[in-house]
């Protein structure tokens, strides 16, 4: 198979993994925070144009929070991989012989034979450049991040928990009365949790109707502390 269509397919997966991972970290707060917050609410005011206010506000302050968490979770990997290059080059100008005793001792862990060890090692320290990507991804297990990543990361996380917010507030726009717009909101928000625990534990592969449920289970004891919370201070 053409090697160019190995590293696209590699990419994409890539991609992908990191994508589900923003949809999972954003969905799964933007559907928990603000269904807790609005359940609690629920058991303190009356008026259902409080909660749709206060859970827009908190969308928008979680979205933003949470967006930021992922930017700055990116901009720290692509540091940390930065200051590991600019230490590879160092060692590969100024510590060589460990360095080429640390690539023969790759090669040896792999099953080559010392001449190939060897052979193998000379052709990759001809190319500095290339011997530092060979140490970072094999010696250190680091790929080369997206340097668009951050912004990336940012914006699915920040509008996956919008969208997961809009879900249990859906209800408050549309009944006047909290108490009953809350049943809407949990039948709702649960469904949506189940659903989504079901698809994320089919992509993390565990036991998908277990998963389902454990994150469904989450989601009502957050909401069902808070509600008890403000009807205790109530």
């Amino acid at each position: 198979m053409d090697s160019s269509n190995d590293q696209s397919h590699s990419e994409s997966h890539l991609r992908s993994s990191d994508l589900l991972r923003d949809i999972v970290i954003g969905m799964s707060d933007g559907l928990t925070v603000p269904f807790a917050l609005a359940a609690g609410l629920s058991g303190a005011v009356a008026s259902s144009n409080i909660i749709v206010i206060a859970g827009i506000a908190e969308i928008a302050a979680g979205s933003i929070a949470m967006g930021l968490g992922g930017y700055l979770a990116g901009k720290t990997e692509q540091d940390h991989y930065k200051s590991e290059v600019a230490r590879e080059y160092n060692e590969v100008e100024n510590l060589r012989h460990l360095e080429i005793a640390e690539t023969k001792e790759f090669f040896a862990n792999i099953g080559l034979s010392p001449e190939l060890q060897e052979q193998a090692t000379k052709e990759i320290a001809e190319d500095k450049d290339r011997w530092v990507d060979f140490m970072m991804k094999y010696e250190l297990g680091l790929e080369k991040p997206d340097p668009r990543r951050a912004t990336k990361s940012a914006l699915n996380i920040g509008i996956s928990y919008i969208v997961g917010g809009i879900i249990p507030l859906c209800p408050y726009i549309f009944i006047s009365n909290s108490t009953e717009a809350l049943k809407y909101s949990v039948i709702a928000t649960l469904i949506c949790l189940f659903v989504f625990g079901y698809f994320k534990s089919k992509i993390t592969g565990v036991n998908a109707i277990w998963g389902a449920v454990r994150v469904m289970l989450i989601g009502a004891m957050a909401a069902a502390a808070a509600f008890g919370v403000a009807k205790l201070f109530q």
